[in-house]
């Protein structure tokens, strides 16, 4: 009996020959759908792909045409206020109402005096005139520099019209409507009348500041 043929069989279904049925490895569908799974992995990423690219030519789906940035908000137009009603500018006051005091601050002697008479010929209330303080001795490089308080602003805008080249300088703790006119080392004359009454009505109509470009 050979070795293959089963007990009890006494030999009726003996098996010869050298060679012997090989047992096929079943199949495993487990990977036919693991490659199924996959490959639409790959097709979804492959579409979502595309769509952003198409989303980033177009600006987005659906929303037309990419939009232009915003302009800066200092460059966007402002619609303009309503002007309030603030009644009439307060006027220039005349040379008459104005106290000065005329102040020598160069090494030349008497042109205090020479230049408060000229003033007060032109209608200027000349309260005095001396040298100047130690601050402002020699220290004035400019033709004038004429000082007020808050409330003599307006006084010392006047007065600078009386010498061409010079500067207003506004003191916040000075008190009162008095102003000072202090002759710095750069003077020469007082303005002639006719270019003076010019600067006046330049000051009594300041041309308003342009508006920022952007």
């Amino acid at each position: 009996m050979s070795m293959l043929t089963p007990s009890g069989m006494g030999g009726k279904y003996r098996i010869t020959g050298n060679q012997y049925p090989r047992l096929g490895r079943p199949r495993r569908r487990g990977r036919i759908v693991l490659a199924v799974v996959a490959s639409v992995v790959v097709l979804g990423l492959f579409g979502w792909g595309t769509v952003q690219l198409i989303d980033v030519f177009t600006g987005g789906s659906g929303k037309g045409p990419a939009q232009a940035h915003p302009a800066p908000a200092s460059c966007k137009p402002t619609p303009a206020a309503t002007p309030k009603p603030t009644g009439k500018a307060a006027p220039l006051p005349p040379p008459a109402a104005i106290g000065l005091t005329v102040f020598n601050a160069t090494p030349k002697g008497g042109l205090a005096r020479v230049t408060a008479d000229e003033l007060a010929k032109r209608g200027f209330h000349v309260i005095k005139f001396s040298n100047a303080p130690f601050e402002y001795e020699k220290k004035v490089a400019v033709p004038a520099l004429i000082v007020a308080g808050p409330a003599g602003e307006r006084a010392a805008r006047v007065v600078s019209t009386q010498v061409a080249g010079s500067t207003v300088k506004i003191d916040p703790k000075r008190a009162g409507p008095a102003v000072d006119l202090v002759i710095g080392t750069a003077y020469t004359k007082l303005a002639d009348p006719k270019d003076a009454a010019k600067a006046l009505t330049a000051v009594a109509t300041p041309t308003p500041a342009p508006s920022p470009s952007c």
